[in-house]
């Protein structure tokens, strides 16, 4: 079994990542390097949680195996002048194999392996990414050089900082710095900053989520903040439409301007794709006017404005989607606390749903949560509160 439990974790955990990336993602919609990017930085954060078992497992191993080993007998003592024989050393427990342990030499390279495949994904490839997407530009060459010019922006100001360190090293006589001394230096700076990210993150969750859970126990709490937060997302739901109907009407007026046998044309049949259907077909192509484009002396916009055009079509279209998306979430939550409000004092013995969900429920669901199941649940929780 040496190794073997290693290998199939290795295995295993690479087709929960896949297979979640697959229930939650859509790989016909999305590019083959965003996928790849995305399963690998999943693959290795679920390899982690899954391998440090078996490398605690293996370590508690080879401690209690080289104490075993380097123990050894008293020496004698000869302080009475009498020649005394060396006792043997007392019995410790015995060191057990476990099944999942690891021969020496894998772990070590398996640590750094996904060490430095999680700082280049950290650092340098999912930035890009990020960047490349936002990126307004029409061709690949200009989404690069705009990801490559916001990333240097982003880490110029981590060079400042760093520059002006070793400024301070080098006009200080009494420090010395060498090349292994400034990358553990980069290594702990690395460090730090997800570490600051995993305390903050935690300490906010390990406040946050037992009181929830907490609150959630308050009569008629939670549909007062499902209230309360659908107010709030209102107002953001609507500040993206009115946002997303300025930059439509730039477009629309972008679109009668630039003719089909524009140079430019093509820019502005990119930016039409990355709208939603309804504008899409509100401003169809005239493809009966067949005027030139120099026939008369119109004010064109340049390719640079119209990067910039589409940089705020693909922000606003993001943010309309995310705040639909959200904001039918919040609905359907708040007519289930409806729901639960008005079945505890009703008179039936079934739970009865104001609307019902278009999509099927799964059979599991449907008979261990019946109508006929929720009810006496609404009841025993009437009377804890």
């Amino acid at each position: 079994m040496s190794g073997a439990a290693l290998g199939l974790e290795i295995v295993f955990v690479f087709f929960l990542a896949l297979f979640l990336l697959h229930r939650y993602g859509d790989f016909k919609k999305q590019h083959r390097l965003v996928i790849v990017g995305t399963l690998l930085a999943w693959y290795l954060c679920f390899l982690i949680v899954f391998i440090l078992p078996l490398d605690v497992s293996t370590t508690i191993y080879n401690r209690c195996k080289y104490a075993a080993a380097n123990s050894s007998p008293p020496e004698s003592s000869n302080v009475t002048g009498l020649h005394a024989t060396a006792t043997p050393a007392p019995s410790s427990h015995p060191c057990f194999k476990p099944w999942s342990y690891i021969p020496d030499g894998i772990m070590p390279i398996f640590w750094r392996v996904v060490y430095w495949t999680s700082q280049f994904l950290t650092w340098i490839l999912l930035p890009f990414m990020q960047s490349y997407a936002r990126s307004g530009g029409f061709s690949i060459t200009g989404k690069i050089k705009t990801a490559l010019i916001e990333n240097a922006i982003y880490y110029g100001t981590y060079l400042l900082i760093f520059g002006a360190f070793l400024i301070y090293v080098a006009v200080n006589p009494h420090l010395h710095l060498e090349w292994n001394q400034l990358q553990t230096i980069g290594i702990a700076a690395a460090n730090t900053w997800g570490l600051f990210l995993l305390v903050l993150l935690l300490g906010y969750g390990l406040v946050e989520i037992p009181r929830s859970y907490w609150n959630g126990a308050k009569r008629g709490y939670l549909l007062m903040k499902t209230y309360f937060k659908a107010a709030k997302l209102m107002t953001e739901k609507a500040d993206a439409e009115e946002t997303l109907e300025d930059v439509m009407e730039e477009v629309r007026k972008v679109n009668e301007s630039i003719k089909y046998n524009h140079p430019l044309r093509k820019c502005v049949d990119t930016i039409l794709k990355k709208c939603p259907t309804e504008y899409q077909e509100k401003m169809g192509r005239n493809m009966d006017d067949y005027e030139d484009f120099d026939e008369k002396h119109n004010t064109y916009p340049s390719e640079k404005s119209l990067v910039k055009l589409h940089k705020q079509v693909i922000y606003s279209v993001q943010r309309h989607r995310r705040t639909q998306v959200q904001w039918q979430i919040l609905l359907e939550q708040a007519f289930y606390l409806e729901d639960v409000a008005k079945n505890e004092t009703s008179a039936t013995h079934q739970f009865v749903h104001s609307f019902q969900s278009p999509e099927p429920e799964n059979r599991f669901v449907q008979y261990f949560y019946s109508p006929t199941v929720g009810r006496p649940w609404l009841k025993v929780k009437s009377v804890k509160k």
